[in-house]
C-alpha cells in the first residue's frame, strides 16, 4: 500500500511594517490505509525587504513558504520518522489486553 505524505503551512508569523516572513508553522502527514502519523514545526526566518529575491507577503504562495521550510528542517529525516511511526503501529512490540 502506498503512503501517502502530505506537507501544509498552519500559519505564518509577519512583521507588521513589511510584511516580512519571520515564522513558519508547518505540519506534515503521513497515512497509510487505517495508520496515521502527523508532525508539527516551526521553521524561523529572518527577513529582509531589501535583498533581492523577497516575496511581499501578498503575493507568497504555499509553495514557496514550503520550500524555505524545506531549507530549514531535515524534510527526508522528518518524513522517514512517519513512516517509521506508521510501521510501529501495524507491527507494534508491546501489546496490551488481558488473557481472560
Amino acid at each position: 500500500m502506498t503512503t501517502v505524505i502530505t506537507w501544509a503551512i498552519a500559519q505564518l508569523d509577519r512583521n507588521a511594517a513589511d510584511g516580512g516572513v519571520t515564522v513558519a508553522h508547518w505540519t506534515v502527514t503521513a497515512i497509510e490505509g487505517d495508520y496515521s502519523a502527523s508532525s508539527y514545526g516551526t521553521a524561523g526566518f529572518t527577513p529582509d525587504p531589501e535583498a533581492p529575491g523577497f516575496v511581499p507577503y501578498e503575493e507568497l504562495t504555499e509553495e514557496d513558504v514550503l520550500v524555505w521550510v524545506w531549507d530549514s528542517v531535515d524534510k527526508d529525516a522528518t518524513e522517514e520518522s512517519l513512516l517509521k511511526q506508521i510501521d510501529a503501529q501495524k507491527n507494534p512490540v508491546v501489546v496490551s489486553g488481558t488473557p481472560w
